[in-house]
């Protein structure tokens, strides 16, 4: 299980605090919070862990059993955790089988960077060390987004944890770092390979950054990272950065200017460097409003949270109050209620409607292999509506032309 203590320049939050220095100490001052996400989260990992060892070490069936159906009776346990944890034990197992003879096999392992960041330290889902290659092996139970391995420096930090762990066995014979993070629940699994002397480079290049954010001493730089902070809501960086899209107001997109409409300069004005800024916003600074105005969305939402949560614990908001939301009627026992009607003379039929699972209820309850072999056949996946987003996504570009056959099934 991960250990209770934390770091201030915990390896899970480095890419936050590699950007906006400022962050740490301003965080340190604020309460933690937990979710059921997070403990969910920590139950998986727990379930993880022991399968690992069951597989990798020698552990009696009879503790295995035990230990399982302890933490399957866990109140947060879903049946899900079971198969997700299976599919990780899977990935492990085609780890270890990339090696020329087995290599050796190490769970939740405690590591220690403090070398490049102050105070550093973390702990490591699963380390392989074998021939000349080290193995990074990290389990999120989350679904939120997809996080990739490459230039991950979470995964970074553990590895160089784990080589200084290891050193004193393996001396320099470990030349590679693989590093891989597992995500079932998305069904997105992603791995990066560097070379040691890489690894180390880049271990050098961040100490600078990371005794600046250690020391207090850094710059807020609000961003995409500024989700996972627990001053988000309250950040004024973030704030500014937010409101600065005020400067746009009066502007519209150019595009939706007819041809001979007469357009208002006004509002036009000259630059000290003599550029004329006018009104109509170009296309190119419509990508960046939009791209600022994710941001916005979510700042306000962050802000919603905060001030909800401020005034259910009897703090004020100047200007705001809470207010009932919209209720639905519901049965203080619904059983009772629908025996009831029946009893009052209406046919049972009409109190029930019969209808079928939905396709995910039913691939949950076949489990995927049965699934795709029994009623596969019968699954089509059409074309979603074109959606807007960034050019650095992975998916390929929306084809209007490709909608057209979506769906469709050559003979």
């Amino acid at each position: 299980m991960p250990p209770e203590k934390h770091a201030l320049l915990s390896a899970s939050a480095a890419s936050r605090w590699l950007t906006c220095t400022a962050a740490p100490r301003f965080e340190e001052g604020l309460p933690e919070s937990t979710s059921a996400y997070a403990a969910e989260g920590s139950l998986a990992h727990a379930i993880a862990e022991l399968k690992a060892l069951k597989k990798f070490t020698i552990m009696t069936g009879r503790t295995y059993s035990t230990r399982l159906n302890k933490l399957k009776k866990e109140p947060l346990y879903d049946p899900e955790m079971d198969k997700t944890t299976d599919l990780y034990l899977e990935h492990l197992t085609e780890q270890a089988m990339l090696y020329d003879s087995t290599p050796t096999v190490a769970v939740e392992v405690r590591v220690d960077f403090s070398e490049y960041v102050p105070e550093g330290f973390g702990t490591c889902d699963c380390v392989m060390i074998g021939g000349d290659t080290l193995s990074i092996t990290d389990y999120k139970h989350g679904k939120g987004v997809p996080v990739a391995a490459t230039g991950n420096p979470q995964m970074r930090l553990y590895a160089l944890g784990a080589l200084k762990r290891y050193a004193a066995v393996f001396g320099d014979t470990i030349k590679q770092v693989r590093m891989s993070i597992d995500q079932p629940r998305l069904n997105s699994y992603s791995t990066d390979l560097i070379t040691v002397e890489e690894l180390l480079d880049w271990g050098n290049s961040i100490k600078p950054i990371a005794q600046k954010a250690f020391s207090g001493l850094g710059e807020f730089v609000p961003g995409e990272h500024c989700r996972f902070c627990r001053g988000k809501a309250q950040c004024r960086a973030r704030a500014n950065a937010n409101s600065a899209l005020e400067d746009f107001k009066g502007c519209v997109p150019a595009a939706t200017i007819q041809p001979g409409e007469l357009v208002p300069q006004v509002h036009s004005y000259i630059t000290p460097n003599g550029n004329e800024v006018h009104p109509l916003l170009t296309d190119a600074e419509v990508g960046d409003l939009l791209i600022r105005g994710q941001h916005l969305i979510q700042w306000y939402k962050d802000l919603e949270e905060y001030a909800t949560k401020r005034l259910m614990d009897g703090k004020p908001i100047e200007g705001w109050k809470l207010v009932a939301g919209r209720s639905v009627r519901t049965f203080t026992d619904q059983d009772a209620a629908i025996q009831a009607v029946i009893a009052a003379g209406y046919d049972e039929a009409l109190v029930y409607d019969r209808k079928p699972k939905t396709l995910s209820e039913l691939e949950k309850l076949m489990g995927k292999t049965e699934f795709a072999e029994k009623i596969g056949s019968f699954v089509v996946k059409p074309l979603g509506k074109p959606t807007l987003a960034l050019a650095t996504d992975k998916r390929e570009a929306y084809n209007p032309a490709a909608s057209d056959f979506a769906g469709v099934v050559s003979e």
